[in-house]
């Protein structure tokens, strides 16, 4: 009445088979998202400073980039391809994001400044 019983189990052999697939490709998906992330990362750390202060930042890579959020909260001035002076410039908080010579954000800086008396 419904036909051969072959059919169905081919099917399901068949649909077993992609599933599997298709987890084996969605793990391998998820591993380069995580490494890929790990390597756009590099470095997430918050600098606090006062305004007109000055802070030496050491990085462990070298950069060829720098973006800066509000550059009117803070300047950056280069002093290798490993270091920048970061000035706070006004209250308020920025990003300093770091791109290296194939375009990978290896570090992400934020900038907090604050003339809050502590």
């Amino acid at each position: 009445m419904y036909g051969v019983c072959d059919k169905p189990i081919l099917l399901s052999v068949v649909v077993v088979e992609m599933s599997s697939a298709h987890l084996r490709a969605s793990l391998l998906g998820l591993v380069l998202l995580l490494a890929t992330v790990a390597a756009v990362r590099g470095s997430d750390d918050t600098v606090y400073l006062a305004p007109g202060v000055g802070s030496l930042l050491r990085l462990d890579r070298p950069f060829e980039t720098v973006l800066i959020e509000h550059p009117q909260v803070v300047d950056v001035q280069r002093e290798n391809d490993r270091a920048v002076v970061l000035r706070a410039l006004a209250v308020g908080t920025s990003s300093v994001v770091f791109i290296d010579e194939h375009s990978i954000a290896i570090a992400n800086i934020r900038v907090v400044v604050s003339d809050a008396k502590t």
